[in-house]
């Protein structure tokens, strides 16, 4: 393993989109500000999707315009679809991010795309950023299993990420989007993929619904993943996926590499400090644990 890790910060996005409380623009975009304090360097501010599918989401140009441009901060909008990217891309964003699905059943419910459909689009969208002089990312959601096509066939999504790095993104994910994988698969998938589309580089995204997302996010950076994604929180979980709970939190992953010796550039004190306001916003206690915890080393900076 290389001694960083990037982590990108998905908390205002996929922290969000799934809570019953709407959250204020303003408070949103305090979010973002506050995750900047910590180190975050990418952070997903928003997602461009249909906002009676997810009223959370409502108020993404409103976010990008409040925020404004932060210096040496890359703001990730989530599209799904050719009209979110022109969305995304009018609102200034700098980067897009698409979702191509191994799961069509899946797919169907959460974008209208069965999977081929949604490497397609993923491709247009990656092409339309290309065209406007953005990057974009691209994340195969499903990857590790699916809510209702269960097992996934890993050599469908080795495939997927050939087709989707022919594209042209700065990298390709790989998203347990419901919490099911373990570090045996990770490792095991991770090491393929990067294979597949090397030099490109592979991040990946964890849910924590059955306790295994922060192991999962140590042995892909073993296998060579070199962006990690994160929830401030732990907060996060998907519509369209029945039983999906939060992301690994932003605080959990930083410590653990911290503690390893693997650089983050997070600051883990205003992690805490961050976490623990987004826990009055949201008025209830968040998933992640180190805000549970007795600081250690006492008094000391990780």
């Amino acid at each position: 393993m290389t001694r960083a890790i990037e982590i990108v910060e998905v908390g205002p996005r996929d922290g969000l989109q799934n809570e019953a409380l709407l959250v204020s623009t303003a408070d949103k975009v305090e979010l973002i500000r506050r995750c900047i304090a910590t180190g975050a360097r990418r952070i997903e501010v928003a997602s461009f999707v249909n906002p009676r599918k997810v009223p959370q989401m409502a108020d993404a140009e409103a976010v990008v315009a409040a925020l404004g441009q932060p210096e040496g901060v890359t703001r990730i909008g989530l599209v799904l679809n050719r009209r979110g990217a022109e969305r995304a891309l009018a609102a200034g964003v700098d980067q897009l991010g698409a979702v191509a699905v191994a799961s069509s059943a899946f797919g169907v419910r959460n974008q209208g795309q069965d999977s081929a459909q949604s490497v397609s689009e993923a491709r247009a969208i990656i092409a339309m950023a290309q065209a406007a002089g953005r990057s974009a990312q691209v994340t195969i959601a499903t990857a590790f299993g699916c809510p209702f096509e269960g097992e996934i066939d890993p050599a469908r999504v080795v495939e997927m990420a050939r087709q989707l790095a022919a594209a042209g993104p700065c990298e390709v994910a790989l998203a347990d989007t419901i919490g099911v994988a373990v570090p045996a698969q990770v490792t095991a998938l991770v090491t393929a993929v990067r294979a597949a589309i090397a030099p490109l580089p592979v991040r990946v995204h964890f849910h924590d619904t059955r306790n295994t997302g922060v192991a999962n996010a140590w042995v892909a950076a073993e296998a060579g993943a070199v962006t990690v994604d994160a929830a401030l929180g732990g907060l996060g979980g998907c519509p369209f996926a029945p039983g999906a709970a939060g992301n690994v939190a932003t605080e959990d992953v930083a410590y653990l590499f911290a503690r390893s010796g693997v650089a983050t550039g997070l600051d883990p004190a205003k992690l805490l400090e961050a976490s623990h306001w987004l826990s009055g916003v949201m008025g209830k206690a968040l998933p992640a644990s180190l805000a549970k915890a007795v600081p250690f080393p006492p008094q000391a900076h990780l």
